[in-house]
């Protein structure tokens, strides 16, 4: 049996149990141990905890090439620790219930973190386990293979795998990070509104119309009202509204919120490329109560002298 204090590059195990594969879990680190393997364990928790701390810990530790860090863990069926665990990237987290699931997993899957049932499988059955799923190399032949060597097809399918899995879902983190209402628009081309230059829309409902509304900076919006009130919440960039018929002046950055009654006219400018997203009490219309040019004149009389 292979010496692993002197393995090139040498081999560390995470471990951690929940309450009912808490036994097998100390019976498989003392083994370990007796293999001169490092151990870190990390004790006993729910397995949900559990599975997530040894499949992160083994996750961060991929991309160091000095030690190979793999995962054991234990719970009831072996299953639920493994769910938690694969939810890292570079996690390849296989439940293992006799020595040639471990061979197959090993081979196949590239497992490195091994999840053992502590309610169906007896220490000396684990320990079979876990000797194979130690000395069984990724892509080597085993049962599924009937025992030979991988085609270099299928070889080379198993090398993809491990680069492209861990890319999953990736590409969704950022957006993952962004508000609900922004991710109503991703991926959507807005439709330019041809009555105000630098404006564009993408209706998401149409009665009661919502809508995602974009401006881009120094766009004016001349005085105008709509026969229903409407709301919006500003996702992106900075925009001043007057309301004309209350003679007040609100300046809006990213997560603010203004209605505007029925009927009150309003107009608007953009100092930044700004997004927003706006839902009427009824079917969007809009009727203009000043051309484009007096709109502008009126909205830097207002700005140099403060609105009245």
């Amino acid at each position: 049996m292979a010496d692993y204090a002197t393995t090139s590059p040498p081999l560390k195990i995470i471990a951690g149990a929940d309450s009912f594969g808490a036994d097998l879990k100390d019976a498989m680190v003392s083994h370990l141990r007796s293999l001169n393997i490092e151990v870190e364990d990390l004790g006993i928790t729910s397995y949900y905890n559990i599975g997530a701390e040894v499949g992160g810990r083994v996750s961060s530790a991929t991309t160091s090439p000095a030690v190979e860090t793999r995962g054991l863990l234990a719970c009831g069926t072996g299953v639920g620790v493994g769910i938690f665990a694969n939810k890292f990237p570079g996690v390849f987290a296989t439940t293992c219930l006799t020595p040639d699931e471990a061979r197959n997993n090993r081979s196949i899957n590239n497992c490195n973190v091994l999840a053992l049932s502590g309610m169906s499988t007896p220490i000396d059955t684990a320990k079979e386990i876990v000797d194979t799923w130690l000395h069984t190399p990724f892509k080597s032949p085993c049962p599924a293979s009937k025992s030979q060597p991988w085609p270099e097809e299928i070889s080379k399918f198993f090398d993809e795998s491990m680069t492209e899995m861990p890319k999953i879902g990736t590409s969704e983190q950022t957006q993952a990070e962004s508000c609900a209402i922004c991710c109503l628009v991703k991926n959507r081309e807005l439709n330019p509104i041809d009555i105000i230059p630098g404006g564009s829309m993408k209706i998401l409902r149409e009665s009661p119309t919502s809508a995602i509304v974009r401006f881009k900076a120094g766009s004016v919006e001349p005085a105008h009202h709509h026969t229903f009130g409407h709301c919006l919440v500003v996702m992106e960039g900075k925009k001043s509204v007057w309301n004309l018929t209350k003679e007040e002046k609100y300046d809006l950055g990213v997560g603010d919120y203004l209605f505007t009654p029925a009927g009150d006219v309003h107009r608007v400018r953009y100092y930044e490329d700004t997004e927003f997203f706006i839902k009427w009490d009824g079917k969007w219309d809009m009727f203009f109560d000043e051309d484009l040019e007096t709109a502008k004149t009126a909205i830097e009389k207002e700005l140099a002298n403060g609105f009245a």
